[in-house]
């Protein structure tokens, strides 16, 4: 099929190029079934926000071989952290850790995305970034009706303007995501959305290294079908099973 042809409808157009674009990175078995992830090349990976979403997520990676830099407000609770992971974990300060990164994970109370761009958007410019935050009206204050009006994906992108910006890891909390990592076939799902092909190929191979299936939703406008209270949202389901909920297709 002509991904150029005009007659298609164009989120459909834009679902097919990023499918394209990650068809080269999935590696099966015979029969079919994808084979499970291993970082066997590994990349230098930072996180803003150590919490439990942070912290999980870096666990995996360490455990699939990337080298990982942590940073939070409370750099005593990251040495601890650490100290645990050995010697593919190191502590830094937010900008240390985006410096470090070859990807970023941005896993901070949404509230702080305003902060985060100000102070740090043009270091992120041209990097991987995947934005795992919510915003919830009770915590975050104003920026949830922005959230609610314009969709997570445009608003995050919008404080972070030349990011490579992906959606990702934010439908699932860190207790499910421990427990169902690296889990037998099928895997569980993790949603996706983004506008640079390339930038969602790597996410997709590091959510596949956490030990998860992604599912490339579309676009960042698309991201507002799996932010906090949309049908995508809260889904420990197989990725065929969130496909069907979200009409994505096979």
């Amino acid at each position: 099929m002509d991904l150029h042809d005009e007659s298609l409808h164009p989120r459909r157009r834009d679902l097919l190029a990023l499918a394209v674009a990650l068809s080269g990175t999935l590696l099966l078995r015979p029969g079919g079934a994808r084979a499970q992830a291993s970082a066997a090349t590994p990349k230098r990976l930072g996180i803003i926000g150590s919490g439990r979403l942070g912290s999980t997520v870096g666990t995996l990676w360490i455990k699939a071989g990337h080298p990982v830099m942590f940073s939070s407000r409370d750099p005593d609770q990251t040495q601890a952290l650490v100290a645990k992971l050995g010697p593919l974990a190191r502590a830094g300060s937010v900008a240390e850790a985006i410096d470090f990164g070859e990807a970023v994970l941005l896993a901070v109370p949404y509230g702080a995305m305003p902060q985060i761009g100000n102070d740090f958007s043009a270091r992120l410019a041209g990097k991987v970034v995947l934005d795992a935050g919510n915003a919830v009206e009770s915590r975050d204050g104003a920026i949830a009706s922005e959230v609610e009006q314009n969709g997570i994906g445009l608003t995050s992108q919008k404080y972070l303007p030349a990011a490579r910006l992906v959606r990702a890891f934010n439908t699932l909390g860190s207790t499910i995501l421990e427990r169902e990592a690296n889990r037998a076939e099928p895997r569980m799902a993790i949603p996706l959305a983004g506008d640079d092909a390339a930038a969602v190929q790597i996410a997709a191979s590091l959510v596949r290294d956490a030990g998860f299936e992604p599912v490339v939703v579309g676009r960042l406008a698309d991201a507002r079908r799996f932010q906090r209270s949309a049908p995508g949202y809260g889904q420990a389901v197989s990725a065929a099973d969130l496909r069907k909920t979200l009409s994505l297709g096979q």
